[in-house]
């Protein structure tokens, strides 16, 4: 079973965002990336899987600048046998990613594709769900446990009620949820060995999409300060500010 996981270049999560000046964005200059935490999770997941022996190659494949391929890097270090990077300087939206992960399926025909359920800069989680319609396939979303079958695959979601199971014939989609398991870390051997590894290079171009944006950012603006609370006396005195102070009741 051939497996293809996607995995994204981001502002590192421990890293405290700055809005721009301007408003315009997020600051980036100087900043430390790292791949997306949910896309750490599917590489995991699809380099455990070839350890049991239910998959026989892993592709690692990512859309953005040059830097994008040190993502990629990481993921062949934890595991993956090659990767592909997607290289374009401009900011790329869900549904132009989802065109551009469609072609690459076409050409590399992976049994599963594997990736995060939302990036962390975003938080849009519509990709995985995109290239499911744009391809046809079974989706499950939120993994919170895979178990690979013969030509089928149990995927076990995180639902607001609790889990739920879907059954899956494959070629399918899976996109991956924070519990499905605890990523590893990349040994200095493994790193080595990374960089001999294969890394093809092409464009959206190339490929023949589009991604020319379809949403205009309008104003990007740090959240507001926390107000000090307020002390009261009795049961009766909370129930009068919050029925006439803040008009919740």
């Amino acid at each position: 079973m051939k497996l293809l996981v996607c995995v994204k270049r981001v502002v590192d999560y421990n890293v405290k965002i700055r809005v721009k000046p301007d408003g315009s964005g997020v600051e980036l200059a100087n900043i430390k990336m790292s791949m997306n935490p949910f896309d750490e999770i599917a590489v995991e997941e699809a380099v455990r899987l070839k350890e049991q022996g239910k998959a026989t190659e892993i592709v690692a494949v990512s859309i953005g600048p040059s830097q994008a391929g040190e993502t990629i890097r990481t993921a062949l270090a934890m595991g993956a046998d090659r990767g592909i990077l997607v290289k374009t300087d401009a900011a790329v939206e869900p549904l132009a990613v989802a065109k551009i992960l469609a072609k690459v399926v076409e050409q590399e025909k992976p049994d599963l594709v594997i990736m995060g359920k939302q990036a962390i800069d975003d938080d849009s989680n519509q990709t995985g769900q995109m290239l499911a319609a744009l391809m046809g396939w079974p989706q499950g979303t939120f993994a919170f446990k895979v178990n690979v079958g013969e030509g089928s695959i149990d995927v076990t979601r995180e639902v607001d009620g609790g889990l739920q199971t879907v059954g899956l014939k494959l070629p399918a989609i899976v996109t991956t949820d924070l519990r499905l398991n605890e990523p590893r870390y990349a040994s200095l051997p493994n790193i080595m060995k990374a960089k001999k590894k294969p890394l093809d290079e092409t464009s959206p171009e190339t490929l023949g999409v589009d991604v020319a944006p379809r949403l205009k950012v309008i104003k990007t603006a740090e959240p507001g300060g926390r107000k000090a609370g307020v002390k009261v006396g009795s049961v009766a005195e909370l129930v009068q500010k919050l029925k006439v102070e803040a008009g919740v009741l």
